[in-house]
């Protein structure tokens, strides 16, 4: 899967599937759903559930790691 590009992402409702968030912070994609199922976040993030059990994680706080910054 193509990792998201560096641009300004971060709008308000903008939300990365797991696969491109892991990719954005050079993660496999499991890494984070295992995180998740132990600890509740990934990295201080909760992504939102959908129906269909897909995860959408925030892409501003995904972007704000990558730059080096806490999560919110």
């Amino acid at each position: 899967m193509k990792a998201p590009a560096t641009t300004p992402a971060a709008k308000a409702g903008v939300k990365y599937s797991t696969e491109e968030a892991a990719a954005r912070l050079r993660a496999a994609p499991q890494t984070p759903r295992a995180s998740l199922c132990r600890l509740g976040h990934w990295l201080g993030m909760v992504p939102v559930k959908l129906p269909n059990g897909r995860l959408l994680w925030p892409a501003d706080e995904v972007e704000r790691l990558a730059a080096g910054e806490v999560a919110k």
